[in-house]
């Protein structure tokens, strides 16, 4: 923002100001997809920050809408996969750091959830460089098939099951989604409405409004 320490400055500092709160919420609705919304219901969907022991038993690629109904991992939110890696995974509620330090035998493990699918986060999408398909399908795929590894589970769908979850993350990017351009906007429509007060003539050193014409008396 602009200091009205010169003539016309208040102006380009209005323009500026208007600027920022209409980039503001734009830069708001863009994020209610992206960032807001998967945020939400990552928090709704209650995943367990600990994680817990998974193994894939089956990993199917596939191509064309028809077969594409849904995606592990997809490169793009807005858009319906034509390319779709689909991972099934069992897990067990036992913890990844006790499994590591007592291996189970897998064909004797009672699994608490089985042939379910294995999403890379709780949208099963995203954008690279965070979100690569090709290198999800690579790490969990068909060469490491009954391969123990670490997961995350909901607890209020104990059905999803996700590779990626952070409860201190996802909390920072909603706050700051939500905080940033809604702070911005504010200050940006009080500095406007502060500006075209009558006050503000006295803070540019001029005067822009004309209340009344001012015609000579019979006296003068």
């Amino acid at each position: 923002m602009l200091e009205c320490h010169l003539g016309g400055s208040c102006e380009l500092a209005e323009i500026d100001d208007g600027t920022t709160a209409i980039l503001s919420v734009f830069a708001f609705l863009f994020l209610i997809p992206f960032v807001v919304d998967p945020a939400i219901s990552t928090i709704v969907a209650d995943y367990d920050p600990i994680p817990v022991t998974c193994i894939v038993v089956d990993h199917s690629y596939a191509e064309g809408l028809r077969n594409c109904t849904w995606s592990s991992c997809r490169e793009g939110c807005t858009t319906a996969p034509l390319k779709c890696h689909q991972l099934l995974v069992n897990y067990t509620k036992i913890p990844w750091h006790e499994w590591q330090k007592e291996p189970r035998d897998i064909t004797e493990v009672t699994w608490d959830v089985g042939d379910t699918r294995f999403l890379v986060n709780s949208e099963g999408c995203g954008y690279p460089p965070r979100v690569n398909c090709s290198e999800f399908a690579k790490q969990f795929g068909f060469s490491h098939m009954g391969e123990p590894f670490p997961c995350f589970y909901s607890r209020a769908y104990p059905e999803i099951v996700i590779s990626r979850y952070s409860w201190e993350d996802n909390l920072k990017h909603l706050i700051l989604s939500l905080i940033i351009p809604n702070v911005l906007f504010a200050i940006s429509i009080g500095v406007l409405s502060y500006w075209y007060c009558p006050c503000c003539d006295k803070a540019c050193h001029k005067t822009t409004r004309i209340y009344a014409e001012k015609f000579p008396t019979k006296e003068e």
